[in-house]
């Protein structure tokens, strides 16, 4: 039995192990080797118990890297199989996005993301319609340089959310939640999985979903900062634009007019005081990160001054060490940058080589069969893997988890359908955005609002489901359209 203060969970982490034994055992398929199934069943047994959450994901990591090198499943020699199971840690993508967890601490402690958000609700507050501008229009402000969209939500945006709502007194203590606070929790968290689907930067996940891209192509599609970001542009300014007045019809405030917002916004900017040095600083590493993820000075001068996203990263974070915005201890202190590199090497590394092994080979050949079989054609075959991928994240509690176990798959499937390839990639990207809608264990921001109070469980999910079709409508339609302008296909 684990003691009181253990992370193990036993029943989950029973069912996990019982899982990936049971696998393990069954008759293995032909044309998977022994070295592929046992890695599967690692792999499925890891996943398992990361949706059980039999221990904390980072913990859960370092066994899953264990059993690998001790295992041998990708070497028998025990000096390479520790180097294959430690060999995602080199993987600039995955220090990308944790050196740009560790970015967006300066957002916190400075306190410009609390301005910022202030600085909307005071120029758009005078309806209760423009507050959820506002909120909306602060994620879409952060999102770049914040790729724990938890943080986001969670931690900037979700406070001042909240000072609103409790400034019209509408709390769900006094039972008052349907004046103007539970229209603003909804547009607080659906303005998240927008936000995440934007940029490369904004949710851990997406440069996960970059990494299993260009195994799946062969290199051939490289979804870079500006690329992803171009492409989710309109789709994502379509859906941030229909998502607050959606919300405003489906679930109306009791209270429509609010003079008092614009006057509690400009009175909590007034407590923050004048702009400060860190605040500054702050705001030019943030324009900074920009215009280099954006290959600015490229196009000016030159592929000579083109820089890879992760260097810009570690430069933007330099900065900020450099003139105090953040101190060493402020990083040490980061334990979701931390943590986010931990895990997501880990599950890179078994993804990668689940892909190396044949597995995720043999796997999307038996679903092309089936789908062969049913006779579907290849426009009706994308959009089903699309929906199924989506709409199977209700029985995930991680975007992370699901990526890993269902995309480089999906995405192997969809390509051999002869689908143009990068409409169906970035439909599949927005996907696994756009899945955070459903439910409130649906990502890490939907527990932290879901908890405030302001809504019921049925309210959370028959809107959640209902923004997963909007959204999904806008980037089926406006995405697809714009994708041709652009001419990714």
């Amino acid at each position: 039995m684990a003691s009181n203060d253990s992370d193990l969970r036993p029943i989950p982490a029973l069912v996990a192990v019982a899982l990936g034994v049971a696998i393990c055992l069954l008759p293995q398929p032909e044309g998977v080797s022994d070295q592929g199934w046992l890695m599967l069943s690692i792999f499925i047994g890891t996943i398992a118990a990361i949706i059980g959450k039999a221990m904390p994901i980072g913990a859960l990591s370092i066994v899953a890297i264990a059993l690998v090198a001790a295992s041998g499943v990708t070497s028998s020699n025990p000096s390479q199989a520790i180097k294959d199971a430690l060999g995602s840690f080199s993987n600039s993508l995955i220090w990308l996005i944790a050196i740009a967890v560790m970015i967006s601490r300066g957002l916190i402690k400075s306190g410009l993301g609390a301005r910022i958000g202030y600085h909307f609700i005071a120029l758009l507050g005078h309806r209760t319609l423009g507050i959820g501008y506002g909120l909306a229009l602060s994620e879409l402000t952060l999102a770049p340089v914040t790729p724990s969209n938890t943080a986001r939500g969670g931690g900037i945006i979700h406070p001042i959310m909240r000072s609103i709502a409790q400034s019209f007194d509408s709390t769900p203590e006094q039972g008052t939640s349907s004046r103007i606070g539970k229209y603003l929790a909804l547009v607080n968290y659906h303005s998240n999985p927008i936000t995440s689907a934007m940029f490369v930067t904004a949710t851990a996940p997406n440069p996960l979903t970059v990494k299993l891209v260009a195994d799946a192509t062969g290199a051939q599609i490289n979804l870079t900062w500006t690329t992803w970001a171009l492409a989710m542009l309109l789709p994502g300014l379509v859906a941030i634009a229909l998502m607050p007045l959606v919300l405003y019809w489906v679930y109306p405030p009791e209270i429509k007019k609010t003079p008092d917002a614009t006057r509690f916004a400009r009175e909590k900017l007034a407590e923050l005081g004048p702009v400060s040095r860190s605040e500054k600083l702050m705001l030019a590493v943030f324009v900074l990160l920009l215009v280099l993820w954006a290959d600015i000075p490229a196009w000016l001068f030159g592929d000579a001054f083109k820089l890879n996203a992760t260097t810009t990263a570690f430069i933007g974070l330099s900065v900020l060490l450099l003139t105090g915005v953040l101190r060493w201890q402020d990083i040490l202190a980061e334990r979701n940058a931390w943590d986010t590199l931990i895990w997501f090497g880990a599950l890179v590394m078994m993804a990668s080589q689940l892909n190396q092994l044949g597995v995720i080979t043999w796997f999307s050949h038996s679903i092309q069969n089936w789908i062969g079989q049913a006779g579907f054609g290849w426009a009706a075959a994308s959009a089903l893997i699309i929906l199924v991928f989506l709409y199977s994240h209700y029985f995930f509690a991680s975007t992370t988890a699901h990526i890993t176990a269902m995309m480089g798959a999906f995405l192997t499937v969809g390509l051999s359908l002869d689908v143009p390839a990068m409409p169906f990639v970035l439909m599949l990207a927005a996907a696994s955005s756009i899945m955070m809608t459903l439910t409130h264990y649906a990502t890490g921001t939907s527990p932290v609002i879901f908890g405030s109070g302001f809504l019921t469980l049925g309210e959370w999910w028959r809107a959640g489901l209902l923004m997963s079709v909007v959204n999904l409508l806008v980037w089926a339609f406006v995405g697809i359209l714009w994708w041709k302008v652009l001419g990714y296909w």
